[in-house]
């Protein structure tokens, strides 16, 4: 081969090198954001799955870790809710959503800081960066409110549609393509949400309707989880997620606090974005160890989680329809992650 050949076919290799690695960079900062900051039903089992896995970790015993480190992610997240509507007995769920997020900005922030400093908070699209956060703030303060009225297993059962309405909403946000079998699943699973709620039952709660429009927040907010990931940190993104709802709520402290009756509720104050955050690293922890596609049904054992603290916390037993409709909402949602694999197969 001439010179000037073997030259133009090494400048080209090393560009397909370097354009791998970008977007091999661009994958694992998404997916890594979607984890850090997420709440559980919103964690991306697609996105988690370029998470690299360790070498030699994808023997049984390193699977049966992963599977293990995902229901364990799943209990600190059940923790959090449980958590949250045992304070709302006693204090504003505003002020639950505060503390929340503080105490999620101050883990974060330990973490972050001692690398990057102030330069974390430089992003290239600040205004994507509060949309996107006011989306979770949003969503933190509906399902708190709603968590006051609602039993778990009722919230989270409506909660885990969010992967039907993100899959339905990034046609027209993302440009994504979705075929007639998945929006076959997405309108099946909306029903489910039907049977769960049941629209003119003499039983049906007015906070329900929160729980409903917290799902469409939550699903906004991982479409500009997308949108971000490949122009900030994932460093910058996890950052400003609970920063901008402590901002929001700061001013309002004053007229919206009511200090803890004792020991017990100052303890689930500060667990609060303790759980949070520690949930969600033990999520990044769980995809190093195993694929999205095995860990993705055991997404769905929270509601297992959420229904055994409502009876033992609260005293909860879920009745027959909203145990009908979460089986076809989650029967649904694994049905349309099993699609989005084979589309990504074909691909």
């Amino acid at each position: 081969m001439p010179a000037h050949g073997r030259s133009t076919a090494g400048l080209e290799l090393r560009r397909s090198t370097i354009g791998a690695r970008s977007a091999k960079t661009r994958a694992v900062s998404c997916t890594q954001e979607a984890a850090l900051t997420a709440d559980p039903p919103t964690a991306d089992p697609i996105a988690a799955s370029a998470v690299p896995l360790k070498a030699g970790y994808l023997d049984d015993t390193r699977r049966g870790r992963g599977i293990l480190l995902m229901c364990l992610a799943f209990m600190l997240f059940t923790a959090l809710d449980t958590s949250a509507k045992l304070l709302a007995e006693e204090l504003d769920s505003l002020q639950i959503a505060w503390a929340r997020f503080v105490g999620h900005a101050v883990l974060v922030a330990a973490v972050v800081m001692p690398r990057k400093g102030t330069r974390v908070l430089a992003s290239s699209n600040l205004r994507l960066q509060v949309v996107r956060s006011a989306f979770l703030f949003a969503s933190t303060v509906l399902n708190f409110i709603a968590l006051r009225y609602l039993p778990l297993a009722t919230t989270s059962s409506i909660f885990f549609t969010v992967p039907l309405v993100v899959a339905a909403l990034s046609v027209p946000m993302l440009g994504e393509t979705v075929g007639w079998r998945r929006w076959t699943a997405i309108a099946i699973g909306l029903g489910g949400v039907l049977v769960i709620v049941r629209p003119g039952s003499a039983d049906l709660h007015w906070a329900v309707g929160l729980s409903v429009c917290n799902l469409f927040m939550v699903a906004l907010y991982q479409i500009t989880t997308r949108k971000l990931a490949a122009r900030d940190h994932s460093d910058t993104t996890s950052l400003y997620s609970p920063l901008v709802g402590t901002v929001i709520l700061l001013p309002f402290l004053p007229w919206i606090w009511t200090t803890p009756s004792g020991p017990l509720a100052w303890t689930l104050l500060c667990l609060l974005g303790v759980f949070g955050g520690i949930g969600h690293w033990v999520l990044i922890i769980a995809h190093r160890y195993a694929s999205a596609s095995l860990l993705a049904p055991f997404v769905y054992t929270q509601i297992v989680w959420m229904t055994l603290s409502g009876y033992l916390v609260f005293g909860h037993v879920p009745d027959i329809w909203t145990a009908v409709g979460a089986v076809i909402v989650v029967a649904s949602g694994l049905y349309v992650f099993h699609r989005e694999q084979v589309r990504k197969v074909e691909r």
